[in-house]
């Protein structure tokens, strides 16, 4: 017959208290990458595409982009296609079924917060677009893409964009169903592709709307880091001010319209 006698020093009452918020947040910004990267339709959406359009209109006179050199006008128009499809697109679409099926609400009920868990959402964000970039400048370089003017303006810029996009998806994916995020998240992404500057120089549209184009935030993501990366052109500024208003306008609107269920 045994007796549970305890042992002297040894505790095994349960802990009462929460890891600390930054370990959650990690834990969960973890999750969250895994998730995207298992993720067929994100993989393809973020990587495969941007990947794929640099490569052929880079390589082939698709489209007139005037005297310059298509890899130095195509590579910066895919770095914004690339954070406009992780930070809006797959962010909206993820998050909206992420409300649907109440995952949102059981994790906001957690120790981890519901502030946790956007921070953790937002790192995992930044930490895929920074997969991007490696990948979308090592295969830019291979195609002779050597740019010039600043980089910390470039990463800005993305900075800025990030939040723009982030905004928009969240507010989008807050407020409507499920399916209606899907399809207007696609929707969304076709018509920026078309329309933003990304592959088409904004130039080629008629000057009735050119002006309106320019204040898309994707334009001013491709037009900024078009500029910011090229000798001899000053500072974006417009560029950082639309993306910036943006990136107010649509953070504001979702934190007071993001229903968690």
């Amino acid at each position: 017959m045994t007796t549970n006698t305890p042992v002297p020093g040894l505790d095994l009452t349960p802990a009462g208290a929460a890891a600390p918020l930054p370990a959650m947040v990690l834990a969960q910004a973890g999750a969250e990458i895994r998730a995207m990267l298992r993720n067929g339709e994100q993989l393809l959406l973020t990587m495969i595409i941007p990947v794929l359009l640099l490569v052929g209109f880079s390589s082939a006179p698709l489209v007139d982009v005037g005297g310059g050199s298509r890899v130095d006008f195509t590579t910066p128009g895919v770095l914004a296609l690339a954070v406009m499809s992780t930070a809006f697109t797959g962010q909206a679409i993820a998050t909206g079924f992420e409300r649907r099926y109440g995952v949102l609400k059981r994790l906001g009920a957690t120790p981890l917060s519901r502030t946790g868990l956007l921070l953790a959402k937002t790192l995992a964000v930044v930490a895929v677009e920074a997969v991007q970039v490696a990948v979308i400048a090592g295969v830019a370089f291979a195609l002779g893409w050597r740019p010039g003017g600043s980089p910390l303006a470039a990463l800005a810029l993305i900075a800025l964009g990030t939040a723009a996009f982030s905004g928009l998806g969240l507010l989008m994916a807050g407020t409507l169903r499920a399916e209606a995020t899907l399809a207007g998240a696609n929707l969304v992404y076709l018509l920026l592709l078309g329309c933003g500057g990304v592959i088409f120089p904004l130039s080629a549209f008629p000057d009735a709307v050119e002006p309106a184009l320019e204040l898309l935030p994707i334009s001013a993501l491709a037009g900024g880091l078009r500029a910011a990366l090229s000798d001899g052109s000053g500072p974006p500024v417009a560029a950082a001010a639309v993306l910036a208003v943006w990136a107010a306008l649509t953070l504001g609107l979702a934190s007071r319209t993001f229903r968690w269920e």
